[in-house]
């Protein structure tokens, strides 16, 4: 399995490409809706929310609300584009005329600078249209379909918000994935926690009041994955790596962490490891899940739990000091509309990234042709490992 984007944020559509779902797997148009939407909402969104209903269209690979195991294609239209047609159109235009809205001033924080220097691009919006958040908008898609092949492999997989701007959500523990979802999906700031919740929201608004931004760390839980997923004998077959890569890989993200992650360091081995135990109908599982359902690099059967962070956005309403890349004076970055924090709707891209990742892994191990193969397979694979 593997996908492509592409798409700028004030163009015409956003558009992906996934290859290598099985055929025969039935898939709805609806589910995949629902996940755009959700990553909509949350509290601390900006005005670009209200402004686009992100609503997927397949334009291939489906027939009769079955996969054809031919590549997918979706397609999220930007309604606000009809505002951006002489700035973001394709045709030729005249240098000398001003409708190009040249940038020229790079934003800390952003792409812009990078990738001016990278590509040679003098006017920056060739940079930051594409290297904006809003691309996630069909990783987002992508990740519905792959949330689809996994549910129906008995697979569930929910993001949520574990901390805004310091404020820690309690761990609570015995919660189902599907019930971690509900909960979040209840909550404002996607939190499991109601006791921080308004603690979160006033964060929110007062960073927004001093035109400020504010970040997070968000949490996927993944559960029915079977063991054995991954591999050890090579680095770049390493499921939590590749996972790992993935999550850094959304815009703004900075750190990710397995289970107890960076506390492992400090805590001795007896503290760390998870010990195993067998029983007659599971099979083998850990009496602890401290390394975030892990070991060298495959799963070990117990729940996944891997945690990202998020830097605050770099766009702010108190803008920071940078450089003019034609005059090179030094001039306060631009004011755009934006989020004064997105981590409750970065929870649901990441959710959808690992998502992703998951649902390739498994479609790369077993036979995947046609998904009744595939779900045969791992069901008999399931079943070897639980009497092995």
């Amino acid at each position: 399995m593997r996908y492509l984007t592409a798409g700028e944020s004030h163009g015409k559509q956003l558009t992906t490409i996934i290859e290598g779902i099985p055929a025969r797997m039935p898939i709805n148009q609806e589910d995949i809706n629902d996940s755009l939407l959700r990553r909509q909402k949350g509290y601390g969104r900006g005005r670009r929310m209200q402004i686009e209903k992100d609503l997927v269209e397949i334009m291939s690979g489906v027939r009769h609300g079955y996969t054809l195991g031919s590549p997918i294609s979706l397609v999220v239209k930007n309604d606000d584009f009809k505002h951006w047609t002489k700035i973001m159109g394709e045709d030729p235009v005249d240098e000398d005329a001003n409708i190009r809205r040249v940038v020229t001033r790079a934003r800390p924080g952003h792409a812009d600078l990078n990738g001016a220097l990278k590509y040679g691009h003098r006017d920056m919006r060739n940079v930051l249209e594409r290297s904006s958040a809003r691309e996630t908008t069909v990783r987002v898609a992508a990740g519905a379909v792959a949330k689809i092949l996994l549910r129906q492999l008995g697979i569930e997989v929910s993001g949520y918000v574990k901390e805004i701007a310091g404020i820690k959500a309690e761990e609570i523990t015995g919660l189902s994935a599907k019930e971690r979802l509900e909960i979040s999906e209840a909550s404002p700031v996607r939190t499991l926690d109601k006791n921080v919740e308004q603690q979160m929201m006033d964060a929110i608004d007062k960073a927004k009041a001093d035109g400020d931004s504010i970040g997070g760390v968000c949490e996927v839980y993944v559960e029915g994955m079977p063991p054995g997923v991954g591999s050890y004998v090579h680095y770049d077959r390493k499921l939590d790596g590749i996972i790992g890569g993935s999550v850094l890989s959304i815009n703004a993200f900075k750190g990710v962490e397995f289970g107890i992650g960076f506390e492992a360091a400090r805590k001795n081995g007896s503290e760390v490891h998870d010990e195993i135990a067998w029983s007659e109908e599971e099979g083998y599982y850990r009496k602890s899940n401290r390394l975030g359902g892990f070991e060298g690099g495959m799963t070990t059967g117990m729940p996944i739990v891997v945690k990202g962070v998020m830097k605050p956005i770099p766009t702010l309403y108190k803008p920071l000091q940078s450089v003019d890349i034609e005059t090179k004076e030094p001039f306060n970055a631009s004011i755009e509309r934006s989020d004064s924090c997105a981590v409750p709707a970065a929870a649901v891209v990441m959710e959808h990234v690992v998502a992703f990742e998951l649902a390739k892994a498994l479609t790369n191990q077993f036979t995947s042709d046609s998904f009744p193969q595939l779900k045969k397979a791992i069901e008999e694979f399931r079943e070897a490992a639980r009497v092995f």
